[in-house]
């Protein structure tokens, strides 16, 4: 039976702009098209990015905010994690309900147990990420997050039969060598980061392969209508995932936590901001993407990777030795050239 509800007269601006452009790939970061003879900069890309950029360095400063507040990872890192879903879902849910925001999905049962493995995933990507945070400095798990293409070159071509070019392969030697020489003098290192970063890099692989194959459900992306409204669906349903994981691991220790946003304002505020911050941020992602091509994406998660390493660990006086430094610019130089270099080798 389908889930449906009267669609509202217009999905939200930026949501509507990203499906109308979606088709558009090959646009570039400053997006130029001939208008009367003159140059004209799509202004609503560059916006993406910025916004894109912004809500993902305020989403790990206040992120972590939260969680040290809360006593890091000894104190309620599942918790936080679950909360910001939640956040998510209650933005999501506004966006329906407000009159002319966004239009409600005319998705049916089968539509959405086909969207589980992507969002159990999501959900354990996220949840593993938060963990990885709690436990180390936020640069060192955006290091070992940015090896990402390792596990999703394994899972590729050992899980999913598509098999990866030798190129391609060749180019992880920097990914992993640069995150294991940024682990070296990494002063709050700690293995359950370690292991937490990776679990996230694992579980988003997974995400990324499921995603592909849902995508080929036929009228699938009609039944949804926006991008906004994919990622929202996701949300919900990686928020539901989360609540059994979240009564097994903190279950016992949810009234302290709540008891705790009432005595302490930096946990109740830095949680409900790194929710909004992280669901917004992933969406304007998500349009960013329809918009342009890989070369473009590959550039910008780069650029994107070097801000939040570098501007948080100023911001939160994280250490900055120069193995780190060096193994992350390694790392990220490798990821990046892992974007490319089947475009370069076919030239």
């Amino acid at each position: 039976a389908a889930l449906t509800a009267a669609p509202r007269r217009s999905s939200g601006r930026g949501a509507a702009t990203a499906a109308r452009t979606s088709g558009t790939g090959g646009q570039m970061m400053a997006t130029q098209s001939v208008v009367g003879g003159a140059q004209a900069i799509d202004v609503s890309l560059l916006a993406y990015f910025f916004f894109w950029y912004l809500g993902n360095y305020y989403y790990n400063i206040t992120n972590k905010l939260a969680l040290k507040a809360a006593g890091g990872s000894k104190g309620f890192p599942m918790t936080i994690a679950a909360l910001q879903l939640g956040v998510g879902c209650i933005y999501a849910l506004f966006a329906w309900v407000a009159p002319d925001m966004r239009t409600v999905p005319m998705i049916s049962v089968d539509d959405i147990l086909k969207m589980i493995p992507v969002s159990f995933c999501a959900m354990m990507a996220h949840c593993a990420s938060v963990f990885a945070l709690s436990a180390g400095a936020v640069s060192f798990g955006q290091i070992v997050k940015a090896a990402e293409p390792a596990f999703a070159a394994v899972l590729s071509t050992f899980v999913y039969g598509r098999p990866i070019s030798a190129a391609k392969w060749v180019c992880l030697i920097p990914v992993i060598g640069g995150v294991i020489i940024a682990s070296v003098k990494e002063l709050d290192f700690a293995w359950s980061a370690l292991a937490s970063a990776s679990a996230a890099n694992m579980f988003a692989a997974i995400k990324g392969n499921e995603n592909k194959k849902l995508m080929t459900t036929p009228g699938l992306s009609s039944r949804l209508g926006t991008v906004g409204n994919q990622f929202a669906v996701t949300t919900l349903l990686a928020f539901l995932f989360s609540l059994p994981v979240l009564a097994l691991t903190e279950g016992d220790k949810v009234s302290a936590f709540f008891d705790l946003c009432k005595t302490n304002p930096a946990v109740f505020n830095n949680l409900i901001l790194s929710g909004l911050y992280f669901y917004g941020y992933n969406e304007l992602a998500t349009m960013t993407i329809k918009k342009t091509n890989a070369i473009t994406q590959s550039v910008a998660n780069t650029a994107k990777r070097v801000i939040i390493i570098i501007g948080v660990a100023l911001v939160l006086g994280e250490s900055l030795p120069m193995a780190k430094l060096v193994g992350s610019a390694i790392c990220i130089g490798g990821v990046f050239l892992y974007s490319i270099i089947d475009q370069i080798v076919a030239k």
